[in-house]
């Protein structure tokens, strides 16, 4: 495609049947893609090799609201406890929880020991189509096509963040990203090709993580800039347009860290479903997402003698909390429903974030003591 005139903007039509963006793309892909635990070289496919299926779904998983930087550690740790769909199946799902801890979202992890228990169930082996890899559970319509496009290099429309990013820019959508998804879909849709489309698929990922970023973005450098219309505008960093954001409910409550004097810390385990779910927690009053808990030592769960420890925010995706913490001494056997976690232990338990930094207001220092896994 040749340049664009000045005096026109490039149509999203226009952009989007112009076989050329692909192939530069994949070109720029071959010589700068980032290096990733996951990721098998570009071309893979060409040479008779693949992408682990495994190893794909755990990492599309894991990058599902976190940060690429963030889910090497934790990705690494699991593939090495846990090297095949089986081996996760087999693990009890307090151990995959606890792994987990710090990583967020946790409905995620939940899920993903229940797919590794129906993989592993149907033989071990991951369905190779969209449509089949929707039927398991935690996986919708983006990750069913990133593992289908990566793992068994079918020609799927596989649109994050990253990749709404590129395609708004590229096409100067004007529609509010909460309505224009279908349009960027079918946008990429006529993009991918048919010959290395898993790479395509990381080809856009990248592009947005690393050039087509939210805030200044290296326009010089990208593959693409001869048929992006967003850069005619002067102003690529408009796109994509949002709507204005509603401020997030605020919610408050207390929470209790009862500590024994060998250090231990008291726990109790969240229901299965839920916010926070099968995740372990200090005994707390009953805040939701939608109401607020007490925030006196009054509405303790038990008598003791406690003191305030301070107040810790967190936040949430559709709310912020701020919890009032309050620290006890006590003594004798865990109450019903609640347990005992030694000093040496407490950094592996399944303790959200909003835990750990409860427990470290009233006791510093208390989870740091040894990483996850």
């Amino acid at each position: 495609m040749a340049p664009l005139d000045q005096t026109r903007k490039a149509s999203p039509k226009a952009a989007s049947e112009d076989t050329g963006i692909a192939t530069r793309l994949l070109a720029w892909y071959d010589a700068h893609h980032r290096d990733l635990p996951w990721r098998v070289t570009p071309g893979a496919f060409a040479r008779g090799a693949r992408a682990d299926p495994y190893r794909v779904w755990m990492s599309e998983v894991m990058l599902q609201q976190t940060t690429v930087e963030a889910v090497k550690a934790y990705f690494r740790a699991f593939v090495e406890k846990w090297p095949t769909v089986e081996a996760l199946a087999a693990a009890p799902a307090e151990d995959v929880m606890k792994a987990w801890a710090g990583l967020g979202y946790y409905s995620r992890a939940r899920n993903l020991k229940a797919c590794a228990d129906l993989v592993a169930q149907r033989g071990g082996r991951f369905p190779g189509t969209e449509a089949g890899l929707r039927e398991l559970p935690g996986i919708g319509a983006y990750t069913a096509a990133a593992i289908a496009a990566i793992a068994f290099d079918r020609p799927a429309a596989v649109v994050d963040g990253n990749v709404e990013r590129v395609m708004t820019r590229l096409c100067s959508i004007e529609t509010p990203l909460s309505e224009a998804k279908p349009e960027i879909r079918a946008l990429v849709e006529k993009l991918v090709p048919q010959a290395r489309p898993g790479d395509f698929a990381q080809a856009m990922m990248d592009l947005g993580a690393t050039i087509c970023t939210p805030k200044r973005p290296r326009c010089m450098l990208c593959p693409v800039r001869e048929d992006c219309s967003a850069i005619l505008t002067g102003d690529p960093e408009r796109f994509p347009v949002r709507l204005p954001k509603n401020d997030k409910p605020l919610r408050r409550g207390a929470a209790f860290v009862a500590e024994r004097a060998d250090g231990a810390i008291l726990l109790r385990k969240r229901p299965e479903k839920g916010l926070l779910g099968g995740m372990s927690e200090v005994p707390t009053t009953g805040w939701t997402a939608r109401i607020d808990g007490a925030t006196t030592a009054e509405a303790a769960p038990f008598p003791a003698d406690w003191r305030r420890a301070g107040q810790i925010g967190h936040v949430f995706t559709h709310f912020a909390l701020e919890l009032e913490v309050f620290h006890a001494h006590i003594k004798g056997d865990a109450p019903d429903g609640h347990f005992w976690s030694l000093a040496h232990e407490i950094s592996g338990e399944a303790l959200p974030t909003v835990m750990k930094k409860v427990i470290e207001a009233a006791i510093p220092g208390a989870t740091k003591k040894r990483r996850p896994l």
